[in-house]
C-alpha cells in the first residue's frame, strides 16, 4: 500500500501546480522518437486539468552538463503533449524566472506550461535549495510523477519538497505499488529474467531475485562474464574481467540456494555469434553445452570443434535457440515474471524482416510472456533497452506493467528507499 499522499488526497481545484514529469525521451532532429513516457503522464495531468488547475511541468532531457544546448531542448514535446491531452500547452525557454512568469500570465485554468530542460541549470543535479525555491515561486502545490528520477536527490525531487506541499501523481503511485507488490507478494512460481551488460549495475537485484525467485535466468552481455567465470571461452565478446570474481560469487550463491529449496539458476548453453555487430554480418550458432543443435546441423558428419567453440575473432551477440527455448519453457511453469534486460544486441536491424539478427532470443521470450506458447503469466517489464525494444515492436500494451523507470525500478526492486518518494507527505 502506497504510504504517501497523492493528488487524490488533497484539494487541487483552481490551484497552480508544479508537476515533475519524466520526459527524458529520445528526440532526433526535433522529432520525438518514443512517446511512451509522455503518454504515461497523461492520467495525472488530466486529473488535475479536470479540476481547473494551471499546470507547470518540469523535466530533464539527457545530460547537457548544466549548459543550454538545442539538442537537449524539451520544446518538441509541447506539440506532442498538446495533441495527446487535448489542451493548450505553452512552452517557456527556462524553468525559472521571467520566461515562466510571462507564459503563466497568458494562461487560463485548465492549461499547461512546459518548461525548458532542468539540467540546463547545474543547480538541478546539485539539489540546490535556492534553485528549487525559484521553481516553486509561482505554484501552490508540487506533484511528483517522474518515477524514472525519484532514485536521485536532485532539486526537482528533493529540495523542491521543502518549498511546497508535495504529493505523488497517479503514475508514481502505480509504479511503486505494482513493483513493491510483485516483490513482496508475487503469485508464485516467480521467475526473473535479467539481461544487460554489467553485473555490477544489477548485482543487488540479482542477489535479491536469487533469494525470492523460483527461477532466475541470465542473458545479455553479462552472461558472457558468467560464461568466462565458469571456464568457458568468449572470444572477442563484450566482457568485464574485473567482474569475473563477482560472477563466481553469484554462481556459488545460486548453487547454495538450490540446496535449500527448489530453485533454478539458468545460464546460456548456446549463443549466436558473429565477427561484427552489423546487419550484413554472417551469424552462426555455437553450442558449447548440450551439442544438440551442433549435432543436428552437422549430421551425418561428425560435429566439428568450431561448432562448439567461439573463435577468438567472434563475438557473442545473442543467446542461442536452445537457451531461449529453455527460458520460454520455464515461463510456462510460472505465474509471475519480472523481466529486466534484453537477451542480445536488439538495436541492429535485419535485412529480412522486423526481427534483428541478434534479437531472436529476446523475441522468443516475448512470445512466451505474451502466451503465444500456451500459458500467459503476469509480466512486469523494466529497463531502458527492454522497454525501448518492445515499444519499437508496438507491444507495450500487451504486457501487464511496463515501467517508465530504469534505475528507479532497479533500486525499488532491490528494496532500497527512493529519495524522491521519501520526501513526499505521508498519509495521515
Amino acid at each position: 500500500m502506497f504510504s504517501k499522499k497523492t493528488i487524490e488526497d488533497i484539494d487541487c481545484q483552481n490551484k497552480t501546480i508544479l508537476v515533475r514529469v519524466d520526459y527524458n525521451v529520445p528526440i532526433k532532429e526535433g522529432i520525438v522518437k518514443d512517446d511512451y513516457r509522455i503518454k504515461q503522464s497523461i492520467p495525472t495531468l488530466k486529473y488535475l486539468l479536470d479540476r481547473q488547475a494551471k499546470l507547470i511541468l518540469i523535466s530533464h532531457l539527457g545530460r547537457p552538463d548544466g549548459k543550454k544546448a538545442e539538442e537537449f531542448s524539451l520544446e518538441p514535446i509541447a506539440k506532442i503533449l498538446s495533441k495527446e491531452i487535448g489542451a493548450k500547452v505553452y512552452f517557456a525557454d527556462d524553468c525559472i524566472g521571467r520566461s515562466v512568469q510571462k507564459q503563466l500570465a497568458k494562461m487560463k485554468s485548465g492549461e499547461i506550461l512546459l518548461c525548458e530542460n532542468l539540467r540546463f541549470h547545474p543547480e538541478e543535479e546539485k539539489n540546490d535549495q535556492a534553485f528549487a525555491a525559484e521553481m516553486a515561486k509561482p505554484a501552490d502545490l508540487f506533484v511528483q510523477d517522474g518515477f524514472g528520477v525519484v532514485h536521485r536527490a536532485h532539486a526537482s525531487t528533493d529540495a523542491i519538497t521543502h518549498c511546497l506541499p508535495s504529493v505523488a501523481g497517479l503514475l508514481l503511485k502505480k509504479e511503486v505499488d505494482t513493483i513493491t507488490d510483485v516483490m513482496a507478494n508475487p503469485n508464485r512460481p516467480l521467475m526473473s529474467i535479467i539481461g544487460g551488460a554489467k553485473i555490477a549495475d544489477k548485482l543487488e537485484l540479482i542477489k535479491k531475485f536469487i533469494s525470492i525467485s523460483d527461477i532466475v535466468a541470465i542473458g545479455g552481455a553479462m552472461a558472457n562474464t558468467f560464461l568466462l567465470a565458469s571456464g568457458g571461452e568468449v572470444g572477442d565478446s563484450l566482457v568485464d574481467n574485473d567482474e569475473v570474481p563477482i560472477a563466481k560469487d553469484i554462481i556459488e550463491l545460486a548453487q547454495q540456494e538450490a540446496t535449500k529449496r527448489r530453485f533454478v539458476f539458468c545460464l546460456p548453453h548456446d549463443a549466436i555469434v558473429a565477427k561484427e555487430v552489423d546487419s550484413t554480418t554472417e551469424t552462426r550458432i555455437v553450442d558449447w553445452s548440450s551439442h544438440v543443435i551442433a549435432d543436428v546441423l552437422s549430421y551425418p558428419k561428425r560435429v566439428s570443434t568450431s561448432a562448439t567453440k567461439i573463435a577468438k575473432h567472434e563475438k557473442i551477440l545473442d543467446i542461442g535457440p536452445f537457451s531461449a527455448s529453455f527460458i520460454a519453457g520455464c515461463v510456462q511453469l510460472t505465474n509471475t515474471v519480472v523481466w529486466n534486460g534484453t537477451m542480445g544486441v536488439t538495436e541492429v536491424k535485419s535485412l529480412q524482416g522486423p526481427i534483428g539478427p541478434f534479437a531472436h532470443g529476446t523475441e522468443i521470450i516475448i512470445e512466451a510472456l505474451l502466451g503465444q506458447l500456451g500459458h500467459r503469466p503476469f509480466s512486469l517489464v523494466g529497463g531502458g533497452d527492454t522497454v525501448g525494444y518492445i515499444e519499437n515492436r508496438n507491444l507495450v500494451n500487451q504486457f501487464d506493467h511496463v515501467s517508465t523507470g530504469g534505475g528507479a525500478s532497479l533500486e525499488l526492486m532491490a528494496g532500497k528507499k527512493l529519495p524522491g518518494v521519501e520526501a513526499l507527505l505521508n498519509k495521515d
